[in-house]
């Protein structure tokens, strides 16, 4: 992981004295500036055709406020790049050229600025919205052979951290802590939830306790979930793991597979997130359908 230098640059530190805060989105900022992304591999497939782009949409993020950027490698698996005729050497490549991005666009923005390297969940590599159902029918084993190559690039890559993120239930959330724990890589884990369940029905009571003994993971929480599902989910993730704890929504839309596309009224006003930072909350930001702008609002927000 990369080296942050002084003590007082380092996030797990920083969160102990303040909120920080996430970027939005990336398909919706890469969406917003008019590329195409109705494909298997989603906002991934511009590591192969359009780098500058994804390099840019982080860059957008920086400058509206976002102290954090979460990597393209949401969706970037071997599997799926194995379908496209990509070879493992290939792919190793994409997903370092992943975190390469996100730290040159902060290198173009002043104070400290960290890159979170995105591990999506099974789901995302199937792209048939399975990571909002979860329960895949595949062993714990099976979900740790296929997580486990893509986090050790990532964890080799230069990130600061691993974003464990859209994690669907508790099944695989423990096949993902499987394969980080006692490597000494800092982790936050957040779940994609309904109400105060995880996608497949799990309580979230139960749901966070899995993080228990993993020194790696620094904050746990819950994202591209509802915004009005978000306070009461920090409650229970700040009273079960004592953790900081990391929430970014949706714009409150909800995602059509079959039609590959958003329905409903946005709902995600920063004013809200005051609840969420008095019950907890440390790592703030947005997910699917929060673009730069609404960032930058959340930013100001916060720093008032």
């Amino acid at each position: 992981m990369a080296d942050l230098g002084t003590p007082n640059l380092r996030l797990a530190d920083v969160l102990a004295r303040r909120v920080v805060v996430l970027d939005g989105g990336l398909s919706t900022a890469l969406t917003d500036a008019g590329h195409d992304l109705s494909d298997s591999l989603w906002s991934a497939r511009l590591l192969l055709t359009d780098p500058d782009a994804i390099r840019a949409a982080h860059l957008a993020y920086y400058r509206a406020g976002a102290e954090v950027v979460i990597t393209s490698s949401y969706q970037a698996t071997f599997e799926g790049f194995a379908d496209r005729g990509l070879s493992a050497e290939e792919t190793v490549g994409l997903l370092r050229d992943s975190v390469t991005l996100a730290r040159s666009a902060a290198s173009e923005v002043d104070g400290p600025r960290w890159v979170a390297a995105s591990v999506g969940p099974y789901g995302a590599m199937l792209a048939d919205g399975s990571e909002y159902r979860g329960r895949y029918g595949l062993s714990r084993q099976a979900l740790e052979s296929f997580h486990r190559p893509r986090i050790e690039v990532l964890a080799e890559a230069g990130a600061d951290l691993l974003a464990i993120e859209t994690i669907p239930d508790v099944e695989e959330a423990e096949a993902v802590l499987g394969v980080v724990a006692g490597s000494g890589v800092p982790v936050w884990l957040s779940y994609s939830a309904r109400g105060t369940r995880t996608c497949a029905g799990q309580p979230l009571a139960e749901a966070f306790e899995v993080v228990r003994g993993v020194d790696e993971v620094l904050a746990v929480g819950v994202n591209c979930c509802d915004p009005a599902d978000v306070e009461e989910a920090v409650a229970i993730a700040r009273r079960v793991t004592g953790k900081p704890v990391v929430v970014y929504p949706n714009s409150g839309e909800v995602w059509d597979a079959t039609a590959r596309g958003w329905t409903g009224v946005p709902a995600f006003e920063p004013v809200r997130v005051a609840g969420w930072v008095e019950g907890g909350a440390r790592l703030v930001g947005g997910c699917c359908q929060v673009g730069p702008g609404m960032i930058a609002e959340l930013a100001a927000a916060l720093s008032g």
